[in-house]
């Protein structure tokens, strides 16, 4: 302001001896003394950046009208995937090809967490939400990288069991001068924007005796938010409900999947789903599944909000719906009306489902030319391994194509459904399920971007086999049973014989149109993270291995990276503040991969990294993961590791991983924890000291004979396995 009053003054000064030669000096004079009038009146109403009045400001300014407006500049990244058809491609150019080899580190902020950080942060003119662990809100000044406040729901840690996947979050909504989060625990709650307090909170969970959660990202629709819950592994019926942005009350809820049904059903949907399930099988009982954990995406223009859903419950469909059936609405996209919730169609992407290929992958809305027509389409790549193109204006079936070796289906035939390979639903055999559970592709963004024509998909792959589990019953936690003593419900024995199946991790460039790859770039383990792309030709993905990297969009070429001190499993935003292009990415190693196996050897804390052009500030400290040798001098009874390994992967083995064979992810392996803890583990398994980190309490589910079996099987397998000394 002081330059602005010097070079105003100066030019009042001329213009007074101006005034003196020319009539027109003294409009000249009123012109650069209302200048300087003008500024300052500006200068006085427009509030500090950062400050509280310009936070309500800009938030109070974003809506469903704003987000589409944003979508012609990206300069913001108002919402989770940025625009309503969640493209993650920005318009933003300023970072290139030509010199992101310059990016370098602006800020990093530490987000205060150890388990894993799956938010894509949104940023509106420097203000920055986003989420870590147990569903904790920062809200962080991007021009300094500093913290405004942080929101933290208090879910309780002992109940980290009841999700499967991490006690993960996926981000927030912005609406209003509201910040939407749903806690891992399934309360919705709406955050002022300004000062982080709670303006309202609502339970969304229908019952208390399933395992439900929330992990996924609020979408705001018509001033509606919406929101879906996980848990089909545990029994869950899966629902979708919407609530009025600004009080919180429920506007509308619909079911995935039919319920009891000597009682009316919800609505026609439901009646017509229950014909495609078998009531020998009382799925009401063992909850169905379907839950649609993650994506949900809108078009305004056709009012529909696009409902991705998730697997059955159990697993096996032989004994979830014992005569067969295409089990409705499980693996499927749906569309409702965004106003009232209702029904409008679905494709059914996996029928009867039996691998757990859910459909809740980020799905994309774009509009391509197909065969010379323009064409309104859903682009996704859910778990099962098919790339697909659909019809969104009415859910019509236009192509699909297989992005990674699959040996459950040949291929789609005209009509949209799989030509499924017979031995994949043996219900004797077990077989090595090619893609795995963990997918093709997980709930890790894709982009898109118009430029290039091609999505941008992180692939993997994750060796895993399934043998048909006999005499299961719902709930009755059986020896043996995967996770059974802590809710699950699958159907299968895992592994019971070892895959022969390789892992991968890779991003691959696809072309939707021409349903094949352009590109691809391969990586040393699974599991790696979201993608962004951009105008100046530019994709942005991290990695398990602790990398945050640059690629050329058009040919895949490498063109930067950057150490994050931990593994990679979100994506990134970028956005323009005060006439520059940042890049920031929310990271932190996790997942329901990443809480037992890794690979890196870093274990830094969750941490936002914001980068731009000739950025200096040092990278943070890398932290080495701490992992202790081989355990070894536990006493054991060795006709004990038999009862014990039952007990193990029961209990143990989902957070744990294999004793001495998985290294650890963010919970440690308990193969390489010292010989003092395995010999006392009954002091940790019963209310023990880790419960304030997600440990379960298993008082009741495990005796102590229990424990000294699972300590036989800890120090019997660490036994097995150790490379015979020299």
């Amino acid at each position: 302001m002081n330059s602005f009053f010097n070079t105003a003054v100066r030019r009042v000064r001329s213009s007074t001896a101006a005034t003196q030669r020319s009539p027109l000096g003294f409009l000249i004079l009123a012109s650069a003394v209302a200048a300087f009038t003008g500024f300052s009146s500006a200068s006085a109403q427009s509030p500090a950046k950062g400050s509280p009045e310009h936070i309500k400001a800009v938030t109070s300014a974003v809506d469903q009208n704003s987000i589409k407006a944003n979508a012609a500049t990206s300069n913001d990244w108002p919402a989770i995937g940025l625009d309503h058809g969640e493209t993650r491609f920005s318009k933003l150019n300023q970072i290139n090809t030509d010199n992101v080899k310059n990016l370098g580190l602006v800020w990093s902020y530490n987000l205060e967490s150890s388990r894993g950080v799956e938010a894509t942060p949104i940023v509106v003119d420097g203000i920055m939400y986003v989420t870590a662990s147990w569903s904790v809100v920062h809200a962080i000044d991007v021009r300094t990288g500093k913290k405004i406040w942080t929101f933290d729901p208090e879910v309780p840690r002992n109940i980290g069991y009841k999700g499967c996947c991490d006690v993960v979050n996926r981000g927030v909504a912005l609406h209003k001068g509201k910040i939407y989060v749903g806690a891992y625990d399934g309360r919705l709650i709406a955050l002022d924007a300004v000062t982080g307090k709670k303006v309202w909170e609502k339970d969304t969970l229908i019952d208390k005796e399933h395992s439900y959660t929330i992990t996924g990202a609020p979408r705001v629709v018509n001033g509606k938010v919406v929101i879906g819950n996980g848990g089909a592994e545990y029994g869950a019926r899966g629902y979708v409900t919407a609530y009025d942005a600004e009080t919180g009350n429920q506007a509308w809820r619909w079911f995935v999947v039919p319920g009891d049904p000597s009682k009316p059903y919800e609505d026609e949907s439901m009646e017509a789903a229950a014909k495609t399930w078998d009531p020998a099988g009382k799925y009401w009982v063992n909850g169905g599944g379907g839950t649609a954990w993650d994506t949900i995406t809108f078009d305004p223009e056709l009012n529909l909000v696009y409902i991705g859903t998730g697997n059955g419950s159990p697993w096996n469909r032989h004994l979830r719906s014992p005569a067969g059936g295409d089990n409705l609405y499980l693996a499927s996209i749906v569309a409702l009306n965004a106003d009232t919730g209702k029904y409008v169609w679905h494709y059914q992407e996996t029928p009867g489902d039996h691998w757990d290929y859910t459909s809740t992958q980020p799905m994309i809305l774009a509009d391509i030319n197909i065969d010379g027509a323009p064409r309104k389409v859903i682009l996704h790549a859910p778990k099962n391994g098919f790339f697909f193109v659909i019809d969104r204006t009415n859910g019509k079936f236009i192509s699909a194509k297989n992005f990674v070796d699959v040996n459950w289906a040949t291929g789609y035939d005209a009509n949209g459904r799989p030509i499924e390979v017979a031995a994949a639903r043996d219900p004797e055999k077990g077989m090595d399920s090619i893609p795995g559970p963990y997918g093709a592709h997980n709930w890790h963004p894709m982009s898109f971007n118009p430029m290039t024509g091609l999505v941008y998909l992180p692939a993997q792959g994750v060796p895993l086999n399934l043998t048909p589990q006999k005499g299961w019953k719902h709930n009755a936690n059986q020896p043996g049973e995967f996770g059974g003593n802590t809710g699950w419900n699958t159907g299968f024995v895992l592994n019971a014989t070892p895959p022969k199946n390789l892992p991968f991790g890779r991003l691959i460039a696809w072309d939707p149109v021409k349903q094949k790859e352009a590109w691809k770039q391969e990586y040393v383990a699974p599991w790696n993270g979201g993608t962004l792309t951009t105008a100046g030709n530019l994709v942005f993905q991290g990695t398990a291995d602790g990398r945050f990297i640059a690629y050329n969009a058009t040919s895949g070429e490498k063109l930067w990276e950057s150490p994050t001190g931990t593994g990679v499993v979100a994506a990134a935003s970028t956005y323009m503040l005060d006439g520059k292009q940042y890049v920031s990415i929310a990271v932190g190693w996790g997942g329901v991969f990443g809480i037992a196996a890794r690979a890196t050897e870093a274990d830094n804390p969750g941490t936002v990294y914001t980068f731009a052009i000739d950025g200096k500030a040092p990278l943070p400290a890398i932290t080495k993961y701490q992992m202790e040798n081989l355990v070894e001098g536990v006493k054991y009874n060795p006709a004990d590791v038999g009862p014990g390994t039952l007990l193990y992967v029961s209990s143990c083995v989902t957070c744990h991983g294999v004793p001495g064979v998985d290294k650890g992810g963010n919970v440690r392996n308990l193969g390489y924890v010292g010989a003092e803890t395995i010999a006392n583990l009954k002091n940790f398994v019963f209310k023990g000291p880790h419960m304030d980190k997600g440990m379960p309490d298993f008082t009741g589910k495990l005796s102590d004979d229990d424990v000294v079996k699972i300590i036989a099987f800890i120090q019997g397998t660490a036994d097995a396995v150790r490379p015979p000394k020299k």
